[in-house]
């Protein structure tokens, strides 16, 4: 399947580059080897370049689907990092071919996103907490220093103390310089803290991190049709939240499927009234749980968790701590 829906697209005009080798020089790998590839992997769960390099030395149904050429990790990096655009439609040609066949005659989908972990060092992640402590400990160092300069100039000089004084004061400027002096700070974080995003990714601008978990993560959104669970939306944002992304994602659906009217269900995540009111305005009906507030109970509604089976009687009561 892969080999066939590959060679009948038109990668040029998808805008991969390489369909066409130059005139002069050696001639790349065509790109539809490479993409061959990496839908192989997308569907084996493969997603190392390196793991998939070393899958063209091994394993026979990527020998034969790559004709046993073998790009090296570096390629088959460079190539989904220099055709995300062309990727992203091929994507869109395999929805078309999933309608034309019929597999998208239903207009009820599943929103969810899914937080993968970044390629991201947590040193070059920055929050107001941290910025706040990495600045408590250099006014800490500084004054260290000071303390240590104030002594030595007590002390009759002598040759190592002049060294050791000539050590501190320059330690002493870097740490005075820091707040102010690194270009990449001053880049990413150009205003007042109390204005500015929450957190900075000095190298992913992707990256975002979960609530109260410290992790560097990507959050990606996916739609799904609900009858043969075919993706048919998917967006990466740098929100580490779901609460907007409802509308978003709903509406780009609705315009895959080319339908009127859509049904979308997700999680409580998802819950934002905006949102909601959004879908409703595009014609899109929303069916997600309200998320659990203090005060649900006391307008007399409850959940799931509230009640308790009792197969004796065929009925459920309500739990005593619940009433």
């Amino acid at each position: 399947m892969i080999d066939v829906f590959v060679d009948e697209l038109d990668l040029g005009g998808l805008g991969f580059s390489g369909v066409d080798p130059e005139a002069t020089g050696r001639p790349s790998y065509h790109p539809s080897v490479l993409l061959k590839r990496y839908i192989y992997g997308y569907l084996n769960r493969i997603q190392s370049s390196r793991r998939l390099e070393r899958e063209a030395t091994r394993n026979v149904e990527v020998m034969w689907l790559a004709g046993r050429l073998v790009p090296d990790h570096k390629t088959i990096a460079d190539f989904r990092k220099d055709n995300g655009k062309a990727i992203r439609q091929v994507c869109a040609r395999f929805v078309d071919l999933s309608r034309q066949m019929d597999l998208l005659a239903t207009t009820s989908v599943a929103i969810d996103g899914s937080k993968f972990k970044a390629v991201n060092n947590r040193d070059r992640n920055f929050t107001r907490a941290k910025v706040e402590r990495r600045r408590a400990q250099q006014e800490e160092s500084v004054a260290r220093y000071l303390s240590q300069l104030d002594t030595a100039d007590r002390h009759e000089p002598t040759e190592a103390l002049a060294t050791k004084t000539e050590r501190l004061n320059g330690k002493f400027a870097s740490r005075e310089r820091w707040p102010s002096s690194p270009p990449s700070r001053r880049r990413f974080w150009p205003r007042p803290m109390s204005r500015c995003r929450s957190q900075i990714q000095t190298v992913d601008p992707m990256a975002t991190s979960g609530r109260g978990s410290g992790v560097v993560d990507d959050n990606v959104q996916v739609a799904v049709e609900t009858e043969h669970h075919l993706i048919i939306a998917h967006e990466v944002t740098n929100s580490g939240s779901d609460r907007a992304q409802l509308a978003n994602m709903a509406k780009q659906a609705k315009a895959v499927l080319q339908a009127e009217e859509l049904a979308a269900v997700a999680d409580r995540g998802y819950f934002s009234s905006p949102e909601i009111l959004e879908c409703a305005e595009a014609g899109i009906t929303v069916t997600l749980p309200k998320p659990l507030t203090s005060g649900a109970k006391s307008q007399g509604r409850f959940g799931k968790q509230d009640f308790v089976d009792v197969p004796e009687q065929d009925v459920y009561r309500v739990r005593p701590e619940s009433s």
